[in-house]
């Protein structure tokens, strides 16, 4: 059994979902502003949506680089 082709579609996979978590991010306000809702600049701590959104783009970057690397060992 081939294992680079099931390596692939899961980056392929990984890759857009990083691409959708990093484009829900947004820089200096709160999640509301993706909404519709302005809140002015904040630029505190992360809280509640915004915090698990950052955790889950910081882990699907970091499985994206292993499935690169371990896509060119293989």
């Amino acid at each position: 059994m081939n294992i680079v082709p099931i390596i692939q579609i899961l980056q392929i996979i990984v890759s857009l979902l990083l691409i959708v978590l990093i484009l829900m991010q947004q820089r200096g306000s709160a999640m509301g502003s993706a909404f519709g809702q302005d809140t002015g600049a904040s630029f505190g701590t992360k809280r509640g949506m915004q915090k698990t959104i950052s955790s889950a783009t910081i882990v699907l970057a970091v499985l994206f680089i292993a499935l690169a690397v371990l896509n060119l060992i293989i």
